[in-house]
């Protein structure tokens, strides 16, 4: 196996914590600030980790499991997660699919543990983390779809092939020969997908992840109730997925594919981070979404997600 594929889910496990550091320094910079340190997300989990942990007396053991079952979750699907062309551990046809699950189960956990607190509160959040993750997953859903009906050009001398319904086959596929004949489709993909990272991630502007107005708050009024080493896994997962669905967008909109695995790979690494400062520039120009608004932008972002699957079929 391509030693590469083991230095993927290891770059992931040590970099994740930067993408939401570059994101609020971009923030910072737009508001005129110098913002926190670059490795402030590591201080924050090390202070953390160094804490104890709370449990209220009305919890039982799902409100324990959920943080760790979800980090769980997160670190599995890495294994199936391929930067560019460069192939995974893991790798088989409709593993699409298997990291779709993956973060739905990741979800259901951190869902089923605010509802074990029994707070209306966070009762109130797991609500719309559940109604709003079930538009979002179809829209993920339809565009990997979208990118498997294109995934059967001939690939470039080098770049190593896999099945077209698996996530190594469809991103390898991705050269810049299928944007230059199928840019339309790979466009609107990608629009749905950036629509998809901004809701599951909760930020702006589906969700403000710096309010503290529990009436308002969807993902952090969920984690109210946890503290010091489950705080830290739920900090620590979300920043994974943060680099989950980063990088499935920045790999279908970097298309080098130079038949060197360690040079693709870097090439969607520096994309992570790009679309991590073009996520903190949309916090920064735009409001959040009332709540009533969010199911209608989401339902765009399916038509779309729709619109390149059809389009895929007929060209």
């Amino acid at each position: 196996m391509n030693p590469t594929s083991f230095s993927l889910p290891l770059a992931a496990v040590v970099l994740a914590p930067l993408v939401p550091a570059v994101i609020n320094r971009t923030k910072a910079w737009f508001a005129g600030r110098q913002g926190q340190p670059l490795l402030q997300g590591y201080y924050d989990l090390a202070k953390l980790m160094g804490k104890g942990a709370v449990y209220s007396r009305t919890t039982s053991w799902v409100f324990r499991a959920g943080p760790l079952v979800s980090l769980a979750c997160v670190l599995t699907a890495l294994a199936v997660l391929p930067l560019g062309g460069a192939r995974p551990p893991l790798s088989f046809a409709g593993d699409p699919v298997l990291l779709l699950y993956l973060l739905g189960v990741a979800r259901f956990f951190t869902i089923s543990a605010a509802m074990d607190t029994g707070s209306a509160f966070e009762g109130m959040g797991a609500s719309r983390e559940a109604q709003f993750s079930a538009l979002t997953e179809f829209t993920m859903l339809v565009s990997l779809a979208a990118l498997v009906k294109l995934g059967h050009l001939p690939l470039p001398a080098g770049v190593e092939a896999g099945s077209p319904y698996s996530l190594q086959g469809i991103y390898a596929s991705l050269t810049a020969t299928m944007w230059m004949r199928y840019g339309t489709v790979l466009l609107l993909a990608a629009t749905a997908l950036m629509v998809a990272v901004l809701c599951e991630n909760s930020r702006i502007p589906v969700d403000d992840p710096t309010t503290h107005l529990e009436l308002t708050m969807i993902h952090e009024v969920m984690v109210l109730d946890h503290s010091g080493p489950d705080l830290a896994m739920i900090f620590y997962g979300a920043a994974m997925k943060l680099w989950i669905l980063c990088a499935l967008l920045a790999g279908l909109l970097i298309p080098m594919r130079s038949g060197n695995a360690w040079l693709d790979a870097g090439a969607v690494i520096g994309g992570i981070f790009l679309l991590a400062v073009a996520i903190g520039v949309i916090e920064s120009c735009l409001a959040r979404l009332r709540l009533l608004r969010v199911p209608q932008f989401l339902t765009g972002a399916g038509v779309l997600a729709i619109v390149a699957l059809l389009l895929a079929f007929w060209v």
